[in-house]
């Protein structure tokens, strides 16, 4: 089994419900940190899953409030290439990155891709490769 850490927007995004549906369930065991109330053993276990997965994968989102997730990948992109994934999403149930933050987003992708992780666009495209 393939072992994915579904880190990135949360603030009511649906973007891991929309992934789940896509993955192969007989060939992907995946983790959401996403918790009611974020205490210190759930920061715990979120770490503990990091390091025992094949991929880390943070999906931003216009829905994102706080930019630790985009700190997160960086660090496993120069860290942990080959088992990190990023992706940006410019809509998220009708909200949209206004200009300046699309254009700091594109330049965050540049910089993850050219450390060597997996960089995509949509959610398909993350699909086929952890179903792949």
């Amino acid at each position: 089994m393939i072992k994915v850490f579904l880190g990135g927007t949360c603030c009511e995004s649906a973007w891991r419900k929309k992934l789940i549906k896509l993955l192969d369930n007989d060939k992907i065991s995946w983790y959401d940190p996403v918790v009611p109330d974020w205490t210190p053993e759930c920061q715990e276990k979120e770490e503990i899953y990091k390091l025992g997965s094949d991929y880390n994968l943070y999906v931003i989102t216009p829905k994102m409030l706080g930019v630790f997730s985009i700190a997160e990948a960086t660090h496993d992109a120069a860290k942990l290439p080959q088992n990190t994934i990023f992706c940006v999403l410019k809509e998220d149930n009708g909200e949209e990155f206004n200009k300046a933050q699309w254009k700091s987003l594109m330049a965050t992708k540049k910089l993850i891709k050219h450390c060597g992780a997996y960089v995509f666009d949509t959610l398909d495209e993350i699909g086929v490769f952890l179903n792949g």
